[in-house]
């Protein structure tokens, strides 16, 4: 229906007058309303499908940024189980957060990293425990190796939990490895090395470990150098202690040990030998006329180490009034009236002033008897002070 300009009443479409108001109506006036009619039906299909397009848009961009957030909240509590170890809590976060989005890479490569440390608890850790238990300590070692390996590619806060317990369970199975290996009665040579696989280990026990091989070092050392200087060999002696030093630095017995040594070879090297022994002498001569000597004997035992050999242990005090160096003590070791050897130590430290306390200690390596059958008795004791001609 279309309406008269003039009046705005309703007229039909062709009809030249208002019969209302008699008034002519426009020749164009039904083309322009029949274009107008043909653009709103040509232009109201594309609008709609505009707005529905824009509305689909919104809602997805919405349902989009939903998941996301979602996403993230299941990645962030995935991370905080890994970094807890509870691998299989993350793994349950982590599937749920790439069902929502898949495209997650951070949520694919924390499950990448998840998955591999399930199967390094739920698997390596226990072949290697069972290699530790059957003594196969390499096989042991290769697969905490081939375990961290596995974690090269990964970083962040979630590995270290797991690095350091691989790092745990390798440092265990080295120390049973080691323990094992004193166990074999090892010599001298595969002592030191042991020491270093001990020191290399850091933890407690591993110290302690490291401290009982060095104690066995320096008494070996101890015992091999006193030898060689007892028989005049001043540089091969001096080479032991010095090897004996690179491995327990801080040994007082060691040190004093060299001590000695460095004198009794500048004393032999430039004539002072009859020197010392006059000294000697006359230290004899007055041992004789004092009764309470320059040197008093506080006590001297045998026992056995931890090793099973006979260690000769005791304690000197000086009661001169000058300091006295370089104290020897001679013993015998008895079973019963018989002999079984002679030997001379010396005290340390070096040099004794008065009323000052020194050590000696000495350990045999071939001795079989029980302690409680062993006596010792000191036979002599000699030293010198620099006042003697």
């Amino acid at each position: 229906m279309h309406h008269c300009p003039y009046c705005g009443t309703d007229v039909r479409e062709n009809e030249s007058y208002c019969i209302k108001c008699g008034k002519k109506l426009p020749k164009d006036m039904f083309e322009r309303l029949e274009s107008k009619s043909k653009f709103n039906k040509y232009w109201y299909l594309p609008i709609a499908v505009f707005a529905v397009m824009m509305l689909t848009i919104g809602i997805y961009y919405i349902f989009q940024q939903h998941q996301t957030t979602e996403a993230k909240d299941l990645y962030k509590k995935a991370e905080e189980s890994a970094v807890e170890e509870n691998y299989q809590k993350a793994s349950k976060h982590l599937s749920s957060a790439l069902d929502i989005k898949s495209s997650f890479s951070e949520a694919g490569t924390l499950m990448s990293f998840v998955q591999t440390a399930i199967d390094i608890e739920d698997k390596q850790v226990g072949q290697a425990e069972q290699h530790l238990e059957k003594q196969e300590f390499q096989k042991a070692l290769s697969i905490i190796n081939d375990a961290e390996n596995r974690l090269t590619n990964y970083i962040g806060e979630a590995v270290n939990p797991l690095i350091n317990k691989l790092t745990d369970k390798r440092s265990a199975i080295k120390l049973e490895q080691l323990r094992y290996s004193l166990e074999q009665e090892p010599g001298i040579n595969d002592l030191k090395t042991l020491l270093w696989e001990a020191d290399a280990i850091q933890t407690d026990e591993a110290s302690e470990v490291a401290g009982n091989i060095r104690s066995q070092i320096v008494d070996y050392t101890f015992s091999q150098a006193s030898e060689q200087l007892n028989e005049k060999q001043f540089s091969d002696a001096l080479l032991l202690v010095e090897d004996g030093l690179k491995y327990a630095p801080e040994s007082e017995k060691l040190q004093s040990l060299k001590t000695t040594i460095e004198k009794e070879k500048a004393a032999f090297e430039t004539a002072q030998q009859q020197r010392i022994e006059q000294a000697i002498n006359s230290a004899e001569e007055e041992r004789k006329l004092n009764e309470n000597d320059a040197i008093e004997l506080v006590n001297a035992n045998v026992e056995r180490n931890d090793q099973g050999e006979v260690v000769v242990k005791g304690k000197v005090k000086s009661v001169a009034t000058i300091p006295i160096n370089s104290v020897l003590i001679e013993y015998n070791l008895m079973n019963g009236d018989e002999t079984l050897l002679s030997n001379e130590v010396y005290v340390y430290p070096d040099t004794l002033i008065p009323d000052d306390t020194g050590e000696f200690e000495f350990t045999h390596f071939d001795i079989d008897q029980k302690e409680e059958d062993i006596n010792i008795k000191v036979d002599r004791i000699r030293w010198y002070t620099d006042q003697q001609g």
